[in-house]
């Protein structure tokens, strides 16, 4: 594993172990000579994250629409920073250049990014490993979310674990490194479906 992306808030959010974990994860990154491939801000867990990769010698990989960049929030001190001119083109960039995908907490945002990639693993797209650091308890709702998708019929079992769901950095780290990700396509082989 070369390279991780990270989705993860803009905001710092309200409890001190997010930015623990964030700085946590990014310097874990570095020491272990792996890429960090992110949202290139330099505010909130964005900026906490690359920080840290950053101070421990790390590389850091920051892709930013030019709205953004125009705000001012922009990282200047990154290994690369890649200016777009949209968030699709973003989000394609980060995927490309990633080996897994990790969403820290985060918003709206940091949920539909972790959960695009993750969708993408379904349909056969890419074969990356997806994962939610559930700082805090952070993510619980979304776990119970994606097991009453399991259990109403709308999510297969075999790609529910695929996600993979951790409360520390290095057990994140360690499987996502192990993962065989495969495809679970969602419709059965009985079932047709109906356009």
């Amino acid at each position: 594993m070369k390279s991780v992306c990270v989705y993860c808030g803009a905001n710092p959010g309200t409890k001190p172990a997010y930015r623990e974990a964030a700085s946590l994860l990014g310097r874990t990154l570095a020491q272990r000579n792996i890429q960090l491939v992110y949202g290139g801000g330099n505010v909130g867990l964005m900026g906490v994250v690359a920080d840290a990769a950053l101070d421990a010698g790390g590389r850091v990989l920051g892709v930013i629409p030019e709205s953004l960049e125009r705000l001012e929030v922009a990282h200047r001190g990154l290994t690369e920073l890649r200016v777009v001119r949209s968030m699709h083109e973003r989000k394609l960039i980060m995927a490309d250049h990633s080996d897994a995908f990790i969403a820290l907490p985060g918003g709206i945002g940091t949920a539909e990014e972790i959960f695009e990639v993750f969708t993408w693993s379904q349909l056969g797209i890419h074969l990356k490993p997806c994962g939610l650091l559930n700082v805090a308890g952070f993510f619980d709702g979304f776990v119970s979310q994606i097991s009453r998708m399991v259990n109403d019929g709308f999510l297969r079992e075999e790609q529910a674990r695929q996600l993979i769901i951790a409360d520390a950095v290095p057990e994140i780290l360690e499987r996502i490194s192990t993962l065989k990700p495969s495809v679970h396509l969602k419709w059965s082989e009985r079932e047709k479906v109906v356009v």
